[in-house]
């Protein structure tokens, strides 16, 4: 493969990255979430479950370690188990703006490293060698499962469809 073919390759996986994050899964959070009243955003149907208001703190836990501090080499002061652990607190709002904010930095992050820098292998959690490439698919998919997690308590809570399709969010 020439160095071309590489560099068009590196950029439609990062482009594709930052669509499915920004301009799909967030945008679905957000419907689902405007669906959901403050103290069902905190819902929970068993103690084994998480809430919604889980689901975003991790997610924006998630994005930071994984993105802003592993592939981008910032500082991770992440402390996983409080996103489980919180039972209620910040209203949606807000734990939409700060995912929001979360999601846009990583976005400028993902769009900016090379096609060297996405097979570069980091420390990242508890996993060592971690790809930038694998870093950033490891990111979008955890976040496509927690926004169907999201969407379901949403249409569960609300009985109400979440207006996906007619809205073209669908590719």
């Amino acid at each position: 493969m020439d160095g071309e073919t590489e560099s068009a390759l590196a950029h439609e996986f990062r482009e594709r990255s930052v669509h499915h994050l920004r301009e799909e899964f967030l945008p679905r959070i957000e419907r689902a979430c405007a669906r959901l009243g403050e103290s069902e955003l905190w819902w929970r149907p068993n103690p084994e479950c998480t809430s919604a208001g889980n689901l975003l703190l991790h997610l924006e836990g998630n994005v930071r370690q994984w993105i802003i501090s592993g592939l981008g080499e910032g500082p991770d002061s992440r402390v996983r188990r409080s996103e489980f652990e919180t039972i209620d607190g910040q209203d949606s709002a807000t734990l939409l703006a700060r995912l929001r904010s979360t999601v846009q930095e990583a976005c400028g992050l993902i769009r900016s490293t090379d096609a060297e820098d996405l097979l570069r292998s980091r420390d990242i959690q508890v996993f060592e060698g971690v790809t930038g490439l694998a870093a950033i698919l490891h990111v979008v998919e955890h976040f496509s499962w927690h926004t169907g997690q999201i969407a379901w308590i949403a249409k569960m809570r609300s009985g109400q469809d979440l207006g996906y399709y007619e809205d073209d969010l669908l590719e």
